[in-house]
């Protein structure tokens, strides 16, 4: 069957459940297409996708928000409750070169392979920890009692955020990410940004509480960091300053626990939908890798990522002006036809399984990517540990979050048999 795509509207709810026959359509028919009303133009085969993120100087991140644009009284009301919070200042995601090299060099530090290695003995117990929850349950509801909390103590743990914050932490998270892809109204949006302001305002305490009081952390690494601190040539090496610092830790917050959030639920269906994968992981827990890569590349929880177009050019035979809103379909591009072998199939024995775009590709590729990876992998391993097996559940109804560029179920219950249960 196929799809009208001069009438096609990302914020369907019947596209958002399931987009991906959209998406083989377009790149079959249309690769680059412009979305009528939606003043965007959508990208969805590997080679243009790769094509554009090997050129930031056409394809600018300096979108300044994920969210759709607001109506001229809408965004004046917007701007008064941002008022009441820190500037919203571009740093990595929405940032170009040199500025996003200089922001990326700075927190890089905090994830290099040895930094991350040496957090696995803390994911490790904290994924222990949830499993003993619920083990002896005969059924659970899998984001709430394991998707969520596994990666936002993890990343709370690296931003030392107590645990008696978490609930806010979490909300704070949910809050910064209400806009991105999403057709929400007016008010949910000022609620969401009053959120934000409640975050910055408890981070802002806390790099004011480093100032006297240092720890060893990276609140306190960011307070300490000058720009191009490494660079002999320049001379004017200044801190951070408090909205810059804000910027990192809410896109840390945001990137370290909701796409891992996603990625391991989906993970979860992806191997309830294929029991011979689930046996076989059992039988060779050196799997998890290899299926974690191929649910990267399957549910691909950060769907796609605006850019602009910084001049006139042509993409694919397509115009594209200046200044053009530009999506790069991340979830498209790792379903291609071209580079997969029946792209929609389940199958982690794939030869070139890290060819995927899920965490990105270039200067943007995700920070973050090797913690992501890193709990996917611990996460399978000790569920295949404590389990024997888990079938969906049937008051399950697969409803997505409500956005094109973030897709993930918003629950998932699974009846489930602890290991050695008969």
């Amino acid at each position: 069957m196929t799809n009208d795509l001069a009438t096609f509207n990302p914020f369907d709810s019947d596209t958002l459940q399931c987009p991906f026959p959209h998406y083989a359509q377009m790149r079959a028919e249309q690769p680059v297409i412009q979305i009528e009303g939606l003043g965007m133009f959508l990208v969805t085969r590997h080679d243009l996708v790769m094509q554009i993120l090997r050129d930031p100087a056409t394809y600018s991140s300096m979108f300044g928000g994920a969210s759709m644009p607001l109506p001229s009284e809408a965004r004046a009301k917007m701007a008064e409750v941002m008022a009441e919070g820190y500037p919203r200042v571009p740093t990595m995601l929405t940032a170009d070169m040199p500025d996003h090299t200089r922001y990326r060099r700075l927190v890089s530090k905090a994830f290099t392979p040895k930094v991350v290695a040496e957090l696995e003995p803390v994911i490790r117990a904290i994924t222990t920890r949830l499993i003993d929850s619920w083990i002896d349950e005969p059924s659970i509801e899998f984001v709430t009692q394991f998707g969520v909390p596994l990666p936002v103590e993890v990343i709370a743990h690296a931003l030392n955020v107590p645990e008696s914050r978490m609930a806010d932490f979490k909300r704070w998270s949910d809050d910064s990410i209400a806009g991105i892809g999403t057709d929400i109204t007016l008010e949910q949006r000022l609620a969401a940004e009053h959120g934000v302001n409640e975050y910055q305002h408890y981070f802002a305490a806390e790099f004011e509480r480093r100032m006297t009081e240092p720890q060893d952390d990276l609140l306190t690494a960011l307070l300490q960091a000058r720009i191009d601190d490494d660079d002999p040539e320049v001379t004017d090496k200044r801190p951070l300053d408090m909205a810059e610092m804000l910027s990192i830790v809410q896109q840390l917050l945001v990137a370290g626990n909701e796409t891992t959030t996603k990625l391991l639920t989906e993970t979860m269906r992806l191997l309830a939908e294929n029991p011979r994968e689930w046996d076989r992981l059992k039988a060779d827990p050196g799997r998890a890798p290899a299926v974690i890569e191929e649910a990267l590349r399957l549910s691909t929880p950060t769907q796609g990522m605006f850019r602009i177009a910084t001049r006139d050019h042509e993409l694919d035979g397509v115009q594209i002006p200046k200044g053009s809103r530009l999506v790069i379909v991340f979830a498209s591009a790792n379903r291609d036809e071209e580079l997969y072998d029946d792209p929609d199939t389940f199958d982690p024995d794939r030869e070139n399984l890290r060819d995927h775009l899920a965490f990105g590709k270039g200067i943007h590729f995700c920070l973050g990517a090797a913690l992501s990876r890193l709990e996917g992998k611990v996460a399978l391993e000790e569920l295949s540990r404590r389990l024997d097996g888990f079938t969906l559940a049937d008051s399950n109804e697969f409803g997505y979050f409500p956005s094109f560029l973030l897709r993930g179920l918003t629950k998932l219950d699974l009846d489930i048999r602890p290991a050695g249960v008969a």
